[in-house]
């Protein structure tokens, strides 16, 4: 166990939350809502080609943002390089020098080698493509030089401990997010389906598709296949949640607590690092003597009640307490029923917040502010103004418009999130 000093005795080190930057406003977004650090890719060689990304200028102005505001970048370059990849890579690398990234997400032996001589001053962290499983893996890629690995999600709590005991690099695992039906997300579905290449970024995402499946040879074994007139989403893994065994993560040395997401939405983005960071600091509030038995901490109802608003595919916590089954997939739909949504971003606070509209927005709803940390801000929209001082009765997305609440809404904090129950839902 990391520990420090609480003047009564030792209580854990709580670990990092490192948060998804698909583009800036997720970056920004992320930063809001308590990410201690965040990941992101460049336009080439990184493993979510079809997110925003950033352009050369951009990594720059992400990284004097957060850095502005205390918080860590990381950047991916871990795609499984070919010949024709490893080309132009030295010159991408160059390119990184003096941004003041700190840290490089790397899978590939070769990239990670070029890397090494490269940027030398920038820490390398080897991306859970890499498939560390074990503690000899483990060991074998800290003298290779990386500084800290992202394990492989197929781990359990039990494993992740044995391999903390053997190394002294930093250990990240995700807690929070989709799951491929693959070792570490190293699948070629999307390959032989569409010919756009996972383990080079361009992943089509065919596991959520649906699916019908036949299998001759086996009586009286059923796959669930008629549930509709679209098939069955027979590889539509439920989302990683590892919220509930936070105390055991963090009794058990993890350095950094890492959430899927740079394709989602800033709704999503925010959401659960809003959770997260809130049951962290609870953790961190804890007495001393609660650490002495872990695994008897339990974070209160209410944190899961929020995270499940904000989830995609329902939830599941894989491997970690023992191996999945056939109930932490989801062979309904490719999606789980949403209560909420968001309905704005706050742009300017004041009196009446200036809001970019997301979703349509009527005079009269009711709707919520998700603060930083667990609370919520019931609101009730009065009247909405445009930019000229013109009343508005709806408001469609991409307006901006001026909103006056009740109560009045002036805790409002700029990049706050307000959202709704879902019409549909009442």
């Amino acid at each position: 166990m990391n520990e420090k000093e609480s003047g009564i005795g030792f209580s854990p080190v709580i670990p990092e939350l490192l948060a998804p930057a698909g583009n800036f406003e997720k970056l920004v977004t992320a930063i809001h809502y308590g990410a201690d650090a965040v990941y992101l890719g460049g336009k080439d060689f990184s493993l979510r080609a079809k997110a925003g990304n950033f352009d050369s200028d951009e990594i720059p102005k992400a990284v004097e943002y957060a850095h502005d505001k205390q918080v860590k970048v990381y950047l991916t370059v871990n795609i499984m390089a070919h010949n024709a990849d490893l080309a132009r890579l030295d010159g991408y690398l160059s390119s990184l020098t003096n941004l003041g990234i700190d840290g490089m997400i790397i899978s590939d032996p070769g990239v990670m080698e070029r890397a090494a001589n490269m940027v030398p001053d920038v820490p390398i962290h080897l991306s859970t493509q890499a498939n560390v499983t074990n503690s000899g893996a483990a060991a074998f890629w800290v003298r290779q030089g990386a500084k800290r690995l992202n394990l492989a999600r197929e781990l359990s709590l039990s494993e992740i401990k044995q391999i903390r005991e053997k190394v002294s690099c930093e250990l990240e695992i995700f807690v929070h997010g989709a799951l491929c039906i693959s070792y570490s997300g190293r699948c070629m579905l999307s390959s032989y389906m569409t010919q756009r290449d996972a383990n080079r970024g361009n992943c089509a995402h065919p596991c959520r598709y649906s699916y019908a499946l036949i299998e001759e040879k086996r009586p009286g074994e059923y796959f669930p296949v008629e549930e509709d007139e679209r098939g069955t989403y027979i590889f539509n893994s439920k989302d990683l949640c590892l919220l509930r065994c936070l105390p055991e993560l963090v009794a058990a040395g993890i350095d950094s607590l890492k959430i899927e997401g740079r394709m989602k939405s800033i709704f999503y983005v925010g959401g659960v690092v809003r959770v997260y960071r809130a049951a962290l600091d609870y953790l961190r509030g804890l007495p001393t003597s609660s650490w002495r038995q872990p695994e008897q901490i339990e974070i209160p109802d209410e944190f899961m009640e929020e995270i499940v608003k904000t989830g995609t595919r329902g939830t599941t916590e894989n491997f970690i307490r023992k191996r999945p089954g056939q109930k932490e997939m989801l062979y309904y739909s490719s999606r789980a029923e949403q209560q909420v949504e968001p309905v704005a971003v706050i742009r300017e606070v004041g009196d009446h917040p200036l809001v970019e509209v997301r979703n349509v927005l009527k005079t009269g709803e009711r709707i919520e502010y998700m603060a930083p940390g667990i609370d919520l801000v019931p609101l009730t929209v009065e009247a909405m103004h445009d930019q000229k001082g013109e009343p508005v009765v709806r408001a469609n997305p991409g307006n901006l418009v001026h909103l006056t609440t009740a109560p009045a809404f002036s805790t409002a904090e700029k990049n706050g999130i307000l959202r709704r129950r879902r019409p549909d839902r009442d």
